[in-house]
């Protein structure tokens, strides 16, 4: 059963920093692109960042270029995304979701194949 787990949410101060860890199993992730989604309240899922298999390519939303990296770690068994999140703004506010797809980053919800249930993330102001 293929899983993927989001860890590592909760409420920081604006300007603060959160890690997002994703864990994925249940399967061979070789050659899967992972990615970072992110739904506020009222509005739609939209794309934060996506990172390929080998690492060599990533991909980020406009608005969190220079705040946010993705990073991951292909161990055997399981495959770890982070999202170092920095210099949170308000709008960061909203439920993450981890997202797993074969071949290289998408940009589009739609392309994914596996996801996680979501992190909250919450950033006053």
């Amino acid at each position: 059963q293929v899983q993927l787990v989001e860890s590592g949410g909760g409420l920081v101060q604006a300007g603060g920093s959160l890690r997002l860890s994703c864990a994925a199993s249940g399967r061979t992730f070789t050659n899967y692109a992972m990615g970072w989604f992110r739904r506020a309240p009222g509005k739609e899922r939209e794309f934060v960042a996506a990172i390929s298999w080998s690492g060599d390519a990533t991909s980020y939303k406009d608005s969190v270029k220079g705040r946010f990296t993705i990073s991951r770690d292909n161990a055997k068994n399981t495959v770890t995304v982070y999202l170092q999140m920095n210099s949170l703004k308000p709008e960061d506010t909203a439920v993450y979701y981890c997202a797993a797809k074969w071949g290289p980053v998408g940009v589009e919800a739609g392309v994914y194949d596996y996801w996680g249930q979501g992190t909250q993330v919450t950033v006053s102001s």
